[in-house]
């Protein structure tokens, strides 16, 4: 066993594709939803927030390379992980899908 908190295996480029697919699909649902709500005649407040979650996807998947060169980074010099600012951009973009959700279901 390596006493290095990494290995050459593949699993920060696994994680990092995560995070790609996760924001991609925040970033081009949010789009298409807001597209739909509009077209639907649906309150601004859904149209909104889809596209506030689309933002949000947006925002991960531009960030994606900075956070696995600062993991890469960490990893190596034996510094602790804090990314806890991508979880909550990722946590917004859900919330903000679920509200969009709910409008659009109430508005029905």
């Amino acid at each position: 066993m390596s006493p290095e908190p990494w290995d050459s295996g593949a699993q920060s480029e696994r994680t990092r594709l995560a995070w790609v697919r996760t924001a991609t699909t925040l970033a081009a649902g949010g789009l298409v939803a807001g597209g739909v709500a509009a077209r639907g005649g649906l309150p601004p407040v859904a149209v909104s927030a889809f596209l506030l979650a689309a933002f949000f996807g947006g925002v991960l998947l531009a960030r994606t390379g900075v956070r696995y060169s600062k993991v890469q980074r960490a990893l190596h010099e034996g510094r602790p992980l804090d990314e806890q600012a991508d979880a909550v951009l990722a946590w917004l973009g859900t919330l903000a899908v679920a509200a969009g959700a709910v409008t659009f279901v109430l508005a029905r």
